[in-house]
């Protein structure tokens, strides 16, 4: 063989192996596409989406093309290489042109384009799909009866390769989606979980307890009740008698300026203001809360249980904070809950949610029983406690300061990762 013709059977398996390459990249991205994203650049009008939407919409007909190229141009290259490596090395040739070739299209025709394209589908992806419409068209009748056989064999080994793939995502997985999303800014993010955690969360979860309901007792003093509306933090407050169990209805405090103004403001006319109670089921989930808010135009609701026995009250501004993270403070910074230490524990008020302890301390106390931290430490004691009494729950150690009405009213809380995980008193 002349040495032009040698460099010409050279050039052409230089040229194949680019083919190979190619096809080899161009499946790899193809695959590696963001389904999400190419929905969202095909809405932007990206013209390579749309090609590369449409052919991954059937993607037997995508590989078919795809091998077809890329195994005509490897066993081509391969018969090439064989026939140059006989003529340079003899019969010596035949043993090391499949060393040779596995070597260089392992490397230049797999491994390297794959790699590229599997850190950059978007590049090759979308502007490749263009040629493999077009490979696809002229060669369809091959791609055809290629994946016509293939698919029988497919289908009598029970295999439904032609029925879509679900794309739909569980709540679980878009959380994942949102939370690994790192080009979304912390608040945004924190916002949309927020969101996506409503249907977990229940009003139990967010309510003032029922000892901790700030509201008019018809059976106070006018003049008491006239200093309470004038120093309330509150917008709206049920009103009751002798006991919040009694409740009868809701006042917003906006209604009842004009008599305070004219110092008209009688037991009468403060009831006559007063709008009937709206009732939420505990266990609620604040999913469907948030929408018979909606529905029904309430913004407080009054926590019940299966008894009718008044456990807690909730408000639409609950449900916003859940989202949105605090954004009013309708009580004193002398009554913050969460106060840190200068030994680095923490001084917790006992009427404190246990979820808003994990969400402001960044910890993980179990929360799927009671959702105070009074609560949790007498289900832990199995008895009212005494002062000064100090227990252990998983890693968490918790010294109980005060109790009054045989409630905790205070607890000192601080975390030792290393403590065994149990939970008795010490």
């Amino acid at each position: 063989m002349e040495s032009s013709s040698i460099g010409a059977v050279f050039g052409a398996i230089c040229l194949l192996v680019a083919i190979s390459a190619y096809f080899s990249g161009s499946e790899t991205a193809m695959m590696a596409l963001n389904k999400y994203r190419l929905k969202h650049l095909k809405k932007q009008g990206n013209r390579g989406a749309k090609v590369a939407d449409s052919l991954l919409r059937r993607p037997d007909r995508l590989l078919g093309v795809i091998l077809i190229g890329n195994n005509l141009a490897n066993f081509t290259a391969a018969s090439l290489a064989t026939i140059l490596a006989i003529e340079i090395w003899g019969e010596a040739g035949i043993a090391l042109a499949p060393i040779i070739c596995t070597t260089v299209f392992l490397i230049l025709a797999e491994v390297a384009p794959k790699t590229i394209a599997a850190i950059y589908p978007e590049k090759i992806a979308l502007p490749s799909s263009f040629l493999l419409q077009a490979l696809l068209w002229i060669s369809f009748p091959f791609v055809w009866i290629v994946n016509g056989i293939a698919n029988r064999l497919l289908y009598l080994l029970g295999v439904g390769h032609t029925e879509p793939s679900n794309d739909e995502l569980s709540i679980d997985e878009l959380r994942t989606v949102v939370h690994e999303g790192t080009k979304i800014a912390d608040h945004d993010q924190d916002m949309m979980l927020g969101v996506l955690d409503l249907g977990k969360v229940t009003v139990d979860d967010v309510m003032v307890p029922r000892s901790e309901i700030v509201g008019i007792n018809i059976q106070e003093e006018m003049t008491k009740i006239i200093d309470q509306m004038h120093s309330t933090q509150h917008t709206m407050l049920p009103v009751f008698k002798d006991d919040i169990g009694k409740i009868m209805g809701v006042l917003h405090v906006r209604n009842a300026v004009k008599f305070l103004i004219n110092g008209e403001l009688t037991k009468d006319a403060l009831l006559r203001q007063t709008r009937k109670p709206y009732f939420v089921l505990e266990g609620t989930a604040l999913q469907t809360q948030l929408f018979n808010f909606q529905n029904k135009k309430e913004r407080i609701g009054i926590i019940v249980d299966e008894y009718g026995d008044i456990q807690g009250i909730v408000t639409i501004e609950d449900i916003l904070e859940e989202i949105v993270g605090e954004f009013t403070s309708n009580l004193p910074s002398s009554r913050e809950e969460i106060k840190k230490l200068f030994d680095g524990s923490f001084l917790v008020e006992g009427g404190a949610q246990i979820r808003t302890i994990n969400r402001e301390l960044g910890w993980d106390l179990p929360n799927d029983g009671p959702k105070t931290l009074n609560g949790l430490i007498t289900e832990h004691l199995e008895n009212i406690p005494e002062a000064n009494v100090c227990l252990q729950i998983d890693e968490y150690r918790i010294e109980i300061l005060s109790i009054k009405d045989n409630v905790i009213r205070r607890a000192k809380l601080s975390r030792h990762i290393k403590s065994p995980k149990i939970a008795n008193s010490i």
